[in-house]
């Protein structure tokens, strides 16, 4: 990689090149093999920030100029940009595996979570999409990142001297942060347009390299932009509506725009969330402009190759955005498709005929996508049901949204200790390929290996802990005494729970303080105490989340648990990454089903951390009782306050009763064996299991090849199949109406049934429609669906008659004849939803 000089501020001397070479690869923020470079040039700028690009725009001249003469800081700096090549140009597992494919992904994402140094995330979505483009570069899939270049990004929080959250906005300074711009051919910025009422908004465009894998961001403060329109990328989830649809226009299609611009033609489209929704419809714009084809053709060809993630637990969390403020935004944008804006607004609602419905953005998502999936078994099901009512009269289980749980960058959340230790039993390359051997290899350390790995790793929470709320109560104005007293805070040799992330009301972080005199006798019993780290924001405007926020702050201010609670403010990724290092329970209490997933339990395990939490969203899957404990009773119960006391009852017992006695009973070496032995499975079976590498690999070889293949076959000939699609739908549209069952005929031989049905089809043709028995699940199966076949022609225009013999297993009353549409190579019910039931 190449750095103009020009971008750089100070230049480096000659000779130091390579240090911007490392410094804007993002790769330094998982892989520490340049740690001790960085210190090496100012240990003290870099415990502060964390960040080489800053680092090298903040260090005095003098002390650059001093290393260009340094032999010892040459020769490790050389060493280290030969090991980085090595690195990236090496082939990885998709190039060992899929040697022949050309596979390209454009991965669309309203936040990216990939490091303090580029603040541009708010929590677990952004994580999750950060998490996601390091282990691309790990795997050396080919992907490219596209999002946005906030201003401020999110809020920064501090807790003032009464418990309440009060928020800041840094400025996000480009020139400090790993980014550099993209320019085009004459060596000008690349600039976007996208038309806006009033005039043009511009787009500049940014570069952040991860690795392997390249970011691109818009950003609209651009000088020659109206300040207003400057104003559309300066804060993460900030305004109201207007300023949402904005970002959502510049993600979607901008950053589709910035793709064509590039000449980066991705095979297959991926939305992470509804936010981007808008680029499947600027990718079918750009196909009917290059294939000169109508929108229905071209939105037929480029769905097969879009993906849609959808990680909302609730209906109520889809973006929704008024006709009113869409037309004034895509009314002209609409036009240019062809299809007008109700055509544009229709693809977008339950009801694309009620002019009244707003445009909802998961919807539009899902109408413009081949492949749509939840982030967890359990989110899997509850998304088909949220999404059931675009489907009427189809069964649940047949919505056409499927699953990949989500995972973790396992190198970006593991502790140096852990890390040793897994390198010693796994190897240092086991994170880069299948882990088909982890699970057996980690199951041969030792007892004594791991219980040293978790005193070495509590000792570091510990002091970091300490050493963070100092310097945050010296910024509330706390009095010395009481700043001097954190440096003794917590004891490293006593059972830590930890508890942190965004304060919302269906997380419920407050379980724990149901019964907050209880909570206090558990923390303080003399032969087995506990200690609880706790963190987290509330949004802005979320006055109940503040609240709770408040609450914890005041309970850890209690005399009687002083010393055993403490809640750090400003709950980040860098005291995210502290707190899964360090802990030895990790505490994760929503309101089932609306934890999507949940990732932040998923990161103590490489550290060997275990988990209480509820039985949702990843834990659903992975929970047992050798891994760890689980809250509830595997059902939902909606926001029952009765319910909340009762889980939170079950809490303090298992804590009373199981959990704490298993940390402190110890055999005569001082090891508490059955503890270790968790640590033991949790690790070597549940890491591997929920990491990134495993969920992207899922991506890849069940969705992404598909896809790809599907868009290759769909975009081929001129579209010609695509053209054929849309005939068949037409039709569709317009008969289906017209078609009806005859009389329905069982009859038994032996252990099977024949089942014959008068099928009257009208002008469609046999070859547009399935004919089928279909009889609901039984116990925790799967639908049973037979395929029926024409056994002759009924003697009436267009009428069949279809016979099928299957198993007498079941009543034959279990089973219910049904039409559905039919086409070789279409997704069903997702782009053809009609369905015919007999009924007799």
């Amino acid at each position: 990689m190449t750095v103009s000089s020009n971008y750089l501020s100070p230049n480096l001397p000659e000779g130091l090149e390579g240090l911007a070479e490392l410094a804007l690869d993002l790769r330094w923020s998982w892989n520490h093999a340049a740690d001790k470079l960085w210190k090496y040039i100012d240990p003290k700028i870099w415990s502060m920030t964390s960040n080489p690009w800053l680092m090298l725009q903040t260090v005095k001249t003098n002390r650059l100029k001093a290393l260009a003469t340094d032999s010892t800081f040459l020769g490790l700096m050389n060493e280290l940009v030969e090991e980085h090549r090595k690195a990236i140009e090496e082939k990885a597992w998709f190039q060992q595996t899929h040697s022949k494919s050309t596979l390209k992904v454009a991965y669309f994402s309203m936040e990216y979570g990939l490091g303090e140094a580029l603040p541009i995330y708010s929590g677990g979505l952004g994580i999750l999409a950060g998490d996601y483009l390091k282990t691309a570069s790990d795997l050396d899939v080919p992907l490219i990142g596209v999002g946005l270049l906030y201003q401020r990004g999110y809020f920064r929080q501090a807790i003032d001297a009464h418990g309440d959250q009060t928020e800041f906005y840094p400025y996000n300074d480009p020139d400090q942060l790993p980014i550099t711009p993209v320019r085009d051919r004459n060596g000008q910025w690349l600039r976007i347009r996208i038309d806006f009422p009033g005039g043009a908004l511009w787009l500049r465009a940014w570069e952040a390299i991860v690795g392997r894998v390249k970011l691109y961001l818009l950003d609209s403060n651009d000088p020659i932009n109206s300040p207003p329109d400057r104003g559309i990328t300066s804060e993460l989830y900030g305004g109201g509506p207007e300023l949402r649809l904005q970002q959502e226009i510049v993600l979607g299609i901008g950053g589709w725009r910035l793709l064509d611009a590039l000449s980066i033609r991705p095979e297959v489209c991926h939305l992470n969330e509804g936010h981007a929704a808008l680029a499947v419809v600027e990718r079918a714009r750009s196909f009917m402009l290059s294939e000169h084809q109508p929108f229905n053709v071209a939105l037929a060809a480029t769905r097969a190759g879009n993906i849609f993630t959808t990680h909302t637990p609730v209906e109520a969390g889809f973006d929704r955005f008024s006709p009113e403020l869409v037309s004034r935004y895509l009314a002209n944008y609409a036009d240019q498709l062809g299809i007008g804006l109700g055509g544009l607004l229709a693809l977008g609602r339950q009801d694309p005929a009620n002019s009244q419905e707003p445009l909802n953005m998961a919807f539009l998502a899902m109408r413009g996508s081949g492949i749509v999936n939840g982030v967890s078994r359990l989110h899997g099901e509850v998304s088909r049901h949220i999404f059931q009512q675009l489907f009427p009269r189809w069964p649940k289980g047949e919505v056409p949204i499927t699953h990949v749980t989500n995972g973790v960058h396992i190198p970006s959340w593991d502790s140096a200790t852990a890390d040793t230790t897994w390198t010693n039993a796994c190897g240092k390359e086991r994170w880069l390929n299948t882990m088909d051997t982890i699970k057996d290899d980690l199951k041969k350390i030792t007892d004594e290996s791991l219980w040293q790995l978790r005193n070495e790793e509590a000792e570091q929470l510990i002091h970091y802990v300490r050493s963070r709320l100092g310097r945050q109560l010296a910024r509330a104005g706390a009095s010395l005494q009481l700043i001097k007293q954190s440096n003794q805070i917590l004891d490293p040799s006593v059972l830590t729970m930890g508890f942190a992330r965004r304060f919302t009301a269906y997380k419920r972080p407050n379980l724990l303080l149901h019964d907050p005199d209880r909570l206090s006798r558990i923390l303080n019993n003399l032969h087995r105490p506990v200690q609880l780290v706790i963190a987290g924001k509330a949004h802005p405007r979320d006055e109940e989340g503040k609240a709770l926020v408040r609450a914890w702050w005041e309970y850890s201010l209690r005399s009687d648990v002083q010393n055993k609670v403490v809640f750090l403010s400003d709950y980040d990724m860098a005291l995210a990454e502290q707190l899964v290092q360090g802990v030895d329970l990790w505490i994760n209490t929503p309101r089932r089903p609306w934890e999507a997933c949940g990732t932040s339990g998923m990161k103590v395990l490489v550290n060997g951390g275990l988990n209480l939490s509820e039985r949702d969203g990843w834990w659903a899957e992975a929970y047992r009782t050798e891994v760890g404990w689980a809250i509830g009773d595997g059902q939902e119960h909606g926001d029952d306050p009765n319910w909340d006391a009762k889980e939170a009852e079950q809490t303090y017992r298992l804590l009373e009763e199981e959990i704490i006695p298993c940390f402190y009973e110890r055999d005569d070496q001082g090891i508490p064996t059955a503890w270790i032995a968790r640590m033991r499975t949790s690790m070597a079976e549940l890491t591997p299991q929920f990491s990134t590498n495993r969920m992207l690999r899922e991506y890849v070889d069940r969705l992404y090849l598909t896809v790809a293949q599907n868009y290759h076959k769909r975009s081929a000939d001129g579209a010609n199949e695509s053209v054929r699609l849309c005939h068949w739908q037409e039709l569709l549209e317009t008969q289906w109406q017209k078609l009806h069952f005859g009389r329905l005929d069982v009859q038994r031989e032996g252990k099977e049934y024949i089942m014959t049905v008068n099928v009257y089809l009208d002008t469609l043709e046999p070859k547009a429609v399935q004919v089928q028995l279909f009889a609901e699940p039984q116990g925790n199966g799967e639908s049973e669906i037979h395929v029926m076949k024409i056994a002759e022609a009924a003697g009436t225009a267009n009428s069949y008659l279809y016979r099928a013999r299957i198993p007498a297993l079941r009543p034959a009353e279990d089973y219910t004849p049904r039409i559905i549409p039919y086409f070789d190579g279409a997704a069903v019910p997702l782009e053809a939803r009609q369905i015919l039931w007999y009924e007799s």
